[in-house]
């Protein structure tokens, strides 16, 4: 019932990442060069998850974040697949994939969440 209401309200793109798994092209996520102040929401429901203000660019293709706006509005998740071992990061309330976090980010936390736009909705502050 769920994936049926998700699918109705997601486009293709939107629920091939959240719910599938996806990854967007890299350089193509609408929110990539996004400098607008606001919040990061999640795009299947609405959870704050990221802040502009926590934004930069890393060069990677993807928003890249170094925190999040509450650590229990996400879950880590260990990943094998591809044939690496990464940290998947979900919306911990509705579990929709939002992207992959990595220990190459900046100062302070060292952190860089990198997430696919698609996975977001973001709301001007």
């Amino acid at each position: 019932k769920m994936n049926d209401d998700l699918k109705a309200k997601l486009t293709d793109d939107e629920y091939n990442i959240t719910q599938l798994k996806g990854t967007e092209a890299p350089f193509t996520g609408r929110y990539l060069n996004n400098k607008e102040p606001g919040i990061y929401k999640c795009i299947c429901c609405q959870s704050d998850l990221f802040s502009s203000e926590h934004k930069y660019d890393s060069h990677s293709g993807w928003p890249s974040f170094y925190d999040v706006i509450n650590s229990n509005n996400i879950k880590l998740i260990t990943d094998r697949s591809h044939g690496m071992t990464r940290t998947e990061v979900v919306c911990n309330h509705c579990g929709a994939h939002l992207g992959h976090v990595f220990n190459d980010g900046p100062k302070p936390t060292n952190t860089r969440y990198c997430i696919n736009s698609v996975s977001l909705k973001f709301k001007n502050e």
